[in-house]
């Protein structure tokens, strides 16, 4: 195992600030989540669709310099995607899109450690029903992870976009979601059930992040592990969701959980372990809420926190 392959999104976050600036920056919550996992050290693989425009560029720049290699064929769009980001008082942002997707082709063997999918790219037609065959068909080699993201200005109707959802949820291994997402998805419903629900159709692991108060863990066999969110002044919270993902993927890896080969280890996972899991991804989201933007931490800096 030595590489992770990301599908989904890479886009350009055209951001309207609480005072009124504008300003564009690389984003896309599956390239945030490369970003994030490479910035730690993995060796990370982004299947994703841009276009041969100065948008595509300042996102593929901004990805390599991190050392995240573009899958070929990720630059055959006709144009780069674009979110409209509009910023609250708070921090918190919302999101309108103009979005186009394909998946380009990518290869699947045993090198591969995880295969991550996501948001956007993994429910937008035409590209959505690729990524969940490539899932299905990255099982036999790898780790599956999802994380829904989901963006109701683009993706529609919560019971339009259910069906695909669940079944990505279905395909997975370690899954993802916030609390919103599941209000969104299931209102009415208690967001704890819900993943517990979830845990019983596939996946070994299920996180609910709940954003400053915590997060939760589910597994498959029953553990259920809560953690508190680490205390830290929010300057937004674009990517947060993100970096954590991409913080669960590394201490994961770190533990030798991921790869077809160690599905079973990973269903059995102690209730300590995946603590301590949670506990890394939550200080990598709260490092990023505490400056501006999706700008994950490199392995680096978290050293040089563990020793300050």
């Amino acid at each position: 195992m030595t590489h992770a392959l990301v599908i989904g999104e890479a886009l350009v976050d055209v951001v309207h600030a609480a005072d009124g600036t504008v300003t564009e920056h690389p984003g896309g919550s599956p390239a945030n989540v490369a970003l994030g996992l490479a910035r730690l050290g993995r060796h990370t693989e982004l299947a994703t669709w841009l276009g041969k425009d100065p948008r595509g560029e300042l996102v593929s720049n901004h990805l390599t310099s991190s050392n995240v290699r573009l899958v070929p064929g990720s630059d055959h769009a006709e144009r780069t995607s674009t979110a409209q980001a509009t910023l609250a008082a708070d921090g918190s942002a919302t999101y309108t899109f103009d979005l186009t997707w394909r998946v380009p082709e990518v290869a699947l063997d045993d090198t591969v450690a995880v295969v991550h999918a996501g948001s956007i790219g993994a429910t937008l037609t035409p590209g959505g029903a690729a990524v969940a065959e490539i899932a299905a068909a990255a099982r036999e080699h790898a780790t599956i992870s999802y994380d829904p993201n989901v963006r109701p200005t683009i993706m529609g109707a919560a019971e339009a976009v259910r069906p695909q959802i669940e079944h990505l949820v279905s395909l997975a291994d370690v899954v993802k979601v916030s609390d919103e997402d599941i209000t969104w998805l299931y209102p009415g419903e208690s967001d704890i059930d819900a993943i517990r629900r979830w845990s019983r159709s596939g996946p070994a692991v299920v996180i609910l992040t709940r954003g400053g108060t915590g997060s939760v863990g589910v597994t498959a066999t029953g553990v259920e592990v809560e953690v508190p969110a680490p205390r830290v002044q929010v300057v937004d919270t674009v990517g947060a969701g993100d970096s954590y993902m991409s913080g669960l993927l590394d201490a994961l890896w770190s533990s030798r959980l991921l790869g077809a080969k160690r599905r079973d280890a990973l269903t059995l996972v102690d209730a300590q372990t995946l603590r301590s899991a949670m506990e890394h991804a939550g200080r990598i989201a709260a490092i990023v809420v505490s400056r501006a933007g999706a700008n994950p931490p490199t392995l680096q800096e978290l050293e040089r926190e563990a020793h300050s």
